[in-house]
């Protein structure tokens, strides 16, 4: 694994990628193993299924809450919240880090390596949500894909996917608020990604890059390392599930817990003055609000799903969680390291303005009513 490779996933949520010594320890694909992940399957959806009346029954019966009081709202809300969220992102999780197990970065470089903008810009930010990612791999990445012949546009607009458009924020979207809702967020982080790389690479700032970045050397290539078989893509997604949950599970616990209280005490209504769609401001307020916030989606969407349910747009919350997850400051100052100041003013008025328009549309054809259930 070179150089670049292994910086990119210290200390993220990226799980390790799939070598030669992954298959060394293959997982025996055997009758009993099949069944045994029927089953897990099967208790997995009974569990799902049946989550609703489990959390009302354990609310008011086992613990004694009284009906209609504020506390026992937000109870019920956390207590049925966490567990759906939590199966969703171990299934989902697991799933796509078998299908990362084809698309590590170096082949993801050599896929974009050469490619011309418009059609690298997409295929950039498709490949931004299946790639391993982490704010901490944005300096080799884009190391990695520039000495490598990736036009910039096209670096770009898989950085603004890859962290923006993710499994996680696409699990908590759909288990919060809806396939609906899970849907556009997918389509506009895409389009943001795509139109901002893009607009990027029209403005022709590569001098703008720092000079070091261009004379880098890549390390050994993994190229020629052993292609994992089934059975170790299965150990992947297992790899996958566990640290990539592993990491994030207390955020979900964290912001669920926020939006249960947002969820049981705030008024029906409460947020319509302040980020509703009447409030003209409310949207270039939530990007200002979003960018020096330091979280991931696991703890920013169980709180705009609880700020929604109380009256706030769709549109100014959309704004407000893309803000938060695709220009947060502390990726900024990382990514300060290869790109001087007029790039990065650059690619966030670039990343800003994207946002702000479709926080504006969706105010303004009130797709709320369409897409919230």
């Amino acid at each position: 694994m070179n150089e670049i490779t292994t910086y990119a996933c210290e200390g993220g949520e990226c799980p390790a990628e799939p070598t030669a010594d992954t298959v060394a320890m293959p997982i025996r694909l055997t009758w009993r193993g099949l069944a045994l992940g029927v089953l897990v399957i099967v208790v997995w959806w009974l569990l799902y299924r049946n989550l609703a009346p489990l959390t009302h029954w354990f609310t008011y019966t086992v613990l004694h809450f009284p009906a209609g009081a504020h506390l026992s709202t937000a109870v019920e809300f956390f207590l049925y919240e966490v567990p759906k969220v939590l199966l969703l992102l171990t299934l989902v999780v697991f799933g796509v880090g078998i299908v990362r197990s084809f698309f590590t970065p170096e082949r993801t470089r050599r896929i974009l390596a050469g490619k011309r903008e418009s059609a690298g810009n997409m295929l950039a930010a498709l490949l931004g949500i299946v790639t391993p990612f982490c704010s901490c791999s944005a300096v080799p990445l884009f190391i990695g894909f520039v000495t490598t012949g990736v036009p910039l546009g096209v670096t770009f607009s898989f950085l603004i996917s890859a962290p923006m458009v993710n499994e996680i924020a696409l699990v908590l979207l759909y288990g919060l608020f809806g396939w609906k809702v899970a849907a556009l967020y997918l389509g506009t982080g895409l389009f943001i990604a795509i139109i901002a790389g893009w607009t990027i690479g029209r403005l022709g700032m590569e001098r703008h890059v720092e000079e070091w970045v261009y004379a880098a050397q890549l390390g050994d290539s993994a190229e020629n390392a052993q292609e994992p078989d089934w059975p170790g893509r299965i150990r992947y997604g297992l790899d996958a599930m566990r640290e990539i949950v592993g990491k994030v599970w207390l955020y979900v616990i964290l912001g669920i817990a926020v939006g249960a209280g947002i969820h049981g005490y705030v008024p029906e209504g409460a947020m319509a003055a302040i980020m509703g769609k009447g409030a003209w401001w409310s949207v270039p307020l939530a990007v200002l609000l979003g960018i020096p916030m330091y979280s991931n989606a696991a703890g920013i969407i169980p709180v705009v799903q609880a700020l929604l349910g109380k009256g706030a747009a769709l549109g100014t919350v959309l704004a407000f969680m893309m803000s938060v997850i695709a220009l947060s400051l502390p990726e900024m100052v990382i990514l300060r390291k290869v790109l001087k100041p007029r790039l990065i003013a650059a690619f966030i008025g670039v990343v800003g303005l994207g946002i702000l328009l479709i926080g504006y549309l969706f105010n303004l054809l009130n797709i709320h009513q369409f897409v919230v259930r």
